[in-house]
């Protein structure tokens, strides 16, 4: 997945060099550039995700996610969201950031042999989440209406006196049990501790059910290995 023209000078060398001599590889290239973005109204972004999908292995550049001024700056169509963020919610959104270390790369640490790998749960939340900004006084409500027919549930959020913002978001349980199993798989896999950080003191039933679900899938599936 390629970006602007240093990435991809950057990436032709490492294939010439580290990758083609060593190893015969049918690549398949995907322009996530802003202007191919725009062209393909971010349908390149899908085709990339589901390509990856499909073969469980991509690199990815760094791409740009626009604000007003890139808008502007690239004469776009509209303000596309974050190509990380599609990408993450086609693949099931866990994303794990671990330190690479070298030996001829000084540490800042001398000692740390054991790196501090980071998981993430990236899927939904801020990246499908509704945002608006609030013109002026009036009440905000969140509904849910059920599919079957059942009795809705509504809550008042907030009484604006004035301009304002809000934000709506979600995730599935399916999701952040997909979370969870990667993130025992893979501390399993590196002998790592698993510790899960959560706000659910504040946020009681949304962080609140990402504790519940890890406590449980441990306990079922994790608990004698």
């Amino acid at each position: 997945m390629l970006q602007c023209f240093v990435h991809r000078i950057i990436w032709d060398l490492i294939k010439e060099k580290l990758i083609l001599p060593y190893v015969d590889l049918d690549i398949h290239f995907f322009d996530l550039g802003i202007e191919n973005r725009d062209a393909t109204n971010d349908q390149v972004t899908i085709d990339a995700a589901e390509a990856t999908l499909k073969y469980n292995v991509a690199v990815k550049c760094a791409t740009i996610t626009p604000d007003e001024a890139r808008v502007e700056e690239f004469k776009l169509k509209k303000m596309w969201k974050s190509p990380n963020g599609t990408i993450r919610n086609i693949l099931g959104g866990t994303v794990f950031r671990e330190p690479i270390i070298v030996k001829n790369v000084p540490r800042l640490v001398n000692s740390w042999i054991k790196p501090i790998i980071i998981g993430r749960h990236a899927h939904a939340d801020q990246y499908k989440a509704t945002d608006f900004v609030v013109p002026g006084a009036g009440k905000l409500e969140i509904k849910f209406v059920p599919a079957d027919g059942s009795e809705e549930i509504k809550h008042e959020v907030f009484d604006f006196k004035g301009p304002g913002v809000s934000l709506s978001m979600y995730n599935t349980d399916q999701s952040i049990k997909d979370f969870a199993h990667a993130s025992f798989k893979y501390a399993l896999q590196r002998g790592y501790p698993l510790y899960l950080s959560t706000k659910n003191t504040i946020l009681k039933k949304y962080d609140g059910r990402f504790k519940d679900i890890f406590a449980e899938i441990y306990k079922v599936c994790f608990f004698l290995r």
